[in-house]
């Protein structure tokens, strides 16, 4: 792309997508052929001042140490340029530099950035708007192509239907280093954990049936239970686009050849290997601070398998904060799915077919949303599964003495008073598309087939 500088009068050619917590998604309706097929990533900022990414400043000391094998990264200016060297240089080789889009950086003035934020403020879900704005002191924003459409794509075209996914973590830890008063994580699926934390911190209004180890399993069966529990609670995990705008899920918030992203995105996210309460012993080694951990637990929960994480070697500790901070990008990431009818049916690489209805299908897959973790949230990691875990275990303590109670009481089945007993302790708690999750599950049965 040509060096192009986005001004006022262009403002109007940027409509409102979407937005997550750091950034406002817009979508191109102008002319140009070098935004055609494009959005938008802006940078926001808090109400109170502070930005919410992570500040204009690039790597910290100890974050340079943790990613200095690149020094194009470790060298840049601010952290917007870290951020997208990050995915290029980090995420792309590990998930398929086909399946992700580095975007280029354009500059914008300030008066751009402005009318941008008038434009769009009517948009956006109201309790977005009281917590941020545009960021109207940044000098660039990132253009990507709209992995909901086709490139090239128009709307004379067979119509494009989009999926995307936040598959969120894929695997049961084993780490030795779990404690044993915390085994539960390695029976338990982390999301299915969490659910009863935000339910109970009402940040979700029902309890979502998803379980991640489905959708990762790579059987039939497993995939389409995993999809049909999507539709049935999206939250902030599943959306759909048809030709580009949304039309389900929430504004915030024969393939043996084919490729195996799924099972791709599961192998970065098991670079996972020690767990957070195994990681978070590291990166205190790495910020050379008393490890906070070690001097909460008491000398009987002491074990040596935590004192011997301080005596490993300063490179041992950034490769597994490295490999953890990578992972949690994983964990976090989304697949965009899209497909449309292939109208002259010939098989190509990128083709799905579906024998219900005798069509085939052309297909691509993205992956998005692969931030930089800042090595300063380690700690709030840690804090946030030893909430998790707590919260879940009393839940299942509650059950268990409801229980005893049930079988005691010959009026009513275990079963209502056990919903009854969720309801009570988080104080809350579709129609079936048969079409969309045939479409979906030979899709997904697509992405489980090997990489290539």
């Amino acid at each position: 792309m040509e060096e192009v500088i986005l001004e006022q009068k262009d403002a109007s050619d940027w409509i409102y997508k979407g937005e997550g917590a750091a950034n406002l998604i817009l979508g191109y309706t102008g002319s140009s052929p070098a935004f055609i097929g494009k959005v938008m990533r802006i940078q926001k900022s808090q109400r109170n001042g502070k930005t919410v990414v992570k500040g204009s400043r690039a790597l910290t000391t100890h974050e340079r140490l943790i990613w200095r094998e690149n020094e194009e990264l470790t060298a840049s200016p601010n952290r917007e340029i870290v951020e997208q060297l990050y995915v290029k240089h980090v995420m792309s080789p590990l998930l398929g530099p086909k399946h992700v889009d580095v975007g280029i950086r354009v500059h914008v003035t300030k008066e751009f950035l402005k009318s941008v934020e008038k434009n769009v403020t009517f948009h956006r879900p109201a309790w977005r708007v009281d917590s941020s704005q545009v960021d109207v002191n940044r000098d660039s924003v990132l253009i990507l192509s709209d992995h909901s459409v086709f490139p090239n794509g128009n709307l004379k075209d067979e119509p494009c239907i989009t999926v995307e996914i936040k598959p969120k973590c894929g695997f049961l830890p084993i780490s030795r280093f779990i404690a044993e008063e915390n085994a539960v994580k390695k029976t338990v699926v982390r999301f299915r954990m969490h659910q009863v934390l935000k339910l109970l911190n009402q940040e979700i209004s029902e309890y979502s049936q998803y379980n991640p180890l489905e959708l990762f399993s790579g059987s039939k069966e497993g995939i389409q239970k995993a999809i049909e529990a999507l539709y049935a609670t999206p939250q902030n995990n599943f959306r759909v686009f048809f030709n580009g705008s949304i039309v389900f899920g929430s504004l915030g918030g024969g393939t043996d050849s084919t490729t195996a992203r799924v099972d791709q995105l599961l192998e970065v996210q098991k670079l996972d290997t020690h767990d957070i309460e195994g990681a978070i012993h590291a990166y205190y080694n790495i910020t050379s601070q008393p490890c906070m951990v070690c001097r909460e637990l008491s000398k009987d929960k002491l074990s040596c398998r935590y004192t011997s994480l301080h005596s490993i070697t300063l490179d041992e500790s950034l490769k597994i904060v490295k490999d953890y901070l990578i992972a949690a990008t994983a964990k976090d990431c989304s697949l965009m799915i899209s497909f449309r009818r292939k109208e002259d049916g010939l098989p190509s690489h990128n083709t799905v077919y579906l024998e219900s209805t005798d069509q085939v299908f052309e297909y691509k897959v993205n992956f998005i949303d692969l931030d930089l973790k800042p090595l300063k949230k380690m700690e709030a990691y840690y804090e946030l599964d030893k909430k998790i875990v707590s919260c879940y275990s009393q839940m299942l303590k509650t059950e268990h003495e409801t229980e005893k109670v049930v079988r005691m009481n010959s009026n009513g089945s275990v079963r209502d008073q056990r919903y009854a007993l969720e309801d009570s302790f988080l104080n809350c708690y579709t129609e079936d598309c048969t079409a969309f999750i045939s479409v979906m599950h030979h899709t997904c049965t697509s992405l489980s087939c090997g990489f290539g």
